[in-house]
């Protein structure tokens, strides 16, 4: 006799048939109910944005119909999970429910728990699978100088699950449809109505299709355009946002990836960037291991000797200015507007913006992480908040890496051309004045209708404040506490991937670690 047992599928950020543990386990046991639900509290929390929402729900719709394909549902719940989950277990009485691991932000964490709660109160089984390199209940880093490798690269080498081809839907299903998914868009759940007229698309259609553009074709310029925002919109890999609602598995890229490494052994161009782009997947699970362990990340500053720096008023003119890209540093603004416009910016720049925030605007760095946050339609958490730390000198573990605004300009925008898009105050100057408007001689204003302060804000001195707040935190590193704290965190949290031969020469003492950045944001950005 056939098993009648319900498996329960919980889709949360795995929005996918392929490669999928849990819907391959749960078709192979019983009759399959798929299941996401749209909770209020997710999207009321202070690191979402309706531009997440509409990758979000075009991803479900692709889904959908993937399910559709298989004879599946997919059953669209509003409300929270708890009280679906207890509607389930009133109309059958009992099931297993089925998930991936996540690791989010302090909202699903406790999300997560209460499920965990729940189910133990209940006599109900949860399966989580990895789906990430992510080792869960790792509490340091001491002593696993290749554990943590491995567990990645076997997950990563491990044979794709298919979607199953057999699948037995759950009768009833009816009951916890609350929603179709032509009616997803129609959804603003709170936000307001900004558009983001550039977002780019969700779904795992669309996510193939980038990824072939990028193995195929736009891969090979990948290494040499990472820092420049204009060529890394085109030449980046874009597929950030799809790995973050997983639309693709990060299993198939990789394999995917080193099959295509095979192809261009000769090709050095290709085989550069393919190997740069290899190493910020491993990159990408090292970072949200960093959230997994430490989760107080998000909200709190990490290392303790450095709590309290810095300006937290939300409504400090120096962050209001920042927010909006009018802070009169150009590529500071440009990259700012571009984000609100298209809800993706390269890593360097987003580095950039933080630096800018932290050290030149001397702001504390949780309002600048939470409104990045909700400007990237890629955001990450388990990448967003470490990296946002970092980039802030929040760690104390990392060199300080405070970016000349004005140097960026000349180094990664040398034609103007991304400043003159996004900040088109400034395109009737010459390219010399472009990315400094202030220094502007006088007797030119006239010349190119220009005046400093009148069509374009005076910044206040940049440099001057970061040169303090760089100087005051490396003097609050040096205190004999505040090292060992700077140990700790090294223990905990820091790579401990074994070094090249090259880079061993080059290795730091442990409290002046620099972890890897990634220019591609860690596969955020």
């Amino acid at each position: 006799m056939a098993n009648t047992h319900l498996q329960v599928v919980w889709f949360k950020r795995d929005l996918r048939i392929h490669d999928h543990a849990p819907l391959a386990n749960a078709a192979a046991a019983g009759p399959v109910l798929p299941i996401f639900a749209i909770e209020p509290e997710q999207w009321q929390a202070p690191d979402s944005a309706l531009r997440h929402w509409q990758f979000a729900a075009d991803s479900l719709i692709d889904l959908s119909n993937a399910l559709e394909t298989l004879g599946l549902p997919l059953c669209i719940w509003q409300g929270d999970i708890v009280d679906l989950l207890n509607a389930l277990q009133v109309h059958y009485s009992h099931f297993t429910l089925h998930s991936h691991q996540g690791t989010g932000n302090a909202w699903s964490f406790e999300r997560d728990k209460n499920v965990n709660q729940w189910c133990r109160q209940h006599g109900i089984t949860w399966q989580e699978a990895r789906q990430q390199g992510v080792v869960r209940g790792l509490t340091s880093r001491i002593g696993h100088k290749t554990r943590w490798e491995t567990h990645w690269e076997t997950l990563m080498a491990a044979a794709p699950f298919s979607a199953p081809q057999n699948a037995r839907v759950a009768q009833g299903w009816q009951a916890f449809h609350h929603i179709d998914v032509e009616q997803l868009h129609n959804l603003t759940l709170g936000f307001d109505t900004t558009p983001c007229p550039e977002r780019q698309s969700g779904g795992r259609r669309e996510g193939r299709a980038v990824w072939r553009s990028f193995i195929n074709q736009r891969g090979r310029r990948y290494r040499g355009s990472l820092s420049k925002p204009l060529l890394a919109w085109e030449f980046g890999s874009r597929l950030s946002p799809h790995l973050a609602w997983g639309t693709l598995s990060m299993r198939e890229v990789v394999q995917s990836l080193r099959r295509q490494r095979q192809k261009h052994v000769d090709d050095t161009a290709w085989a550069r960037s393919l190997r740069a782009f290899t190493s910020r997947l491993y990159w990408h699970c090292h970072f949200i291991q960093k959230l997994e362990s430490e989760p107080s990340i998000e909200y709190q500053t990490l290392h303790p000797a450095l709590c309290g720096l810095r300006e937290r008023d939300p409504d400090h003119p120096n962050l209001i200015a920042w927010k909006r890209g009018q802070t009169g540093v150009p590529l500071v603004d440009a990259c700012m507007r571009s984000l609100i416009a298209t809800g993706w910016i390269n890593f360097r720049m987003r580095a950039m913006l933080i630096s800018h925030a932290t050290f030149g605007l001397g702001l504390h760095w949780r309002e600048p992480a939470l409104h990045l946050a909700r400007l990237f339609t890629d955001f990450e958490p388990g990448i967003h908040y470490p990296q946002v730390q970092m980039q802030a000198g929040a760690t104390g573990t990392n060199a300080l890496r405070v970016y000349n605004p004005i140097k960026q300009a000349e180094d990664n925008d040398p034609t103007g051309e991304f400043i003159a898009r996004w900040v088109p105050e400034l395109t009737a100057l010459p390219l010399e004045w472009r990315a400094k408007p202030w220094a502007l001689p006088e007797s030119l204003h006239q010349r190119f209708g220009f005046q400093p302060g009148e069509h374009y804000p005076l910044p206040n001195d940049f440099e001057c404040e970061a040169r303090h707040w760089k100087k005051m935190l490396y003097e609050l590193r040096r205190t004999p506490d505040a090292r060992d704290a700077s140990q700790a965190i090294v223990d905990k949290l820091a790579s401990q991937r074994r070094p090249s031969k090259q880079r061993a020469k080059k290795a730091k003492p442990a409290n002046r670690q620099q972890l890897s950045l990634f220019d591609d944001g860690g596969l955020e950005g």
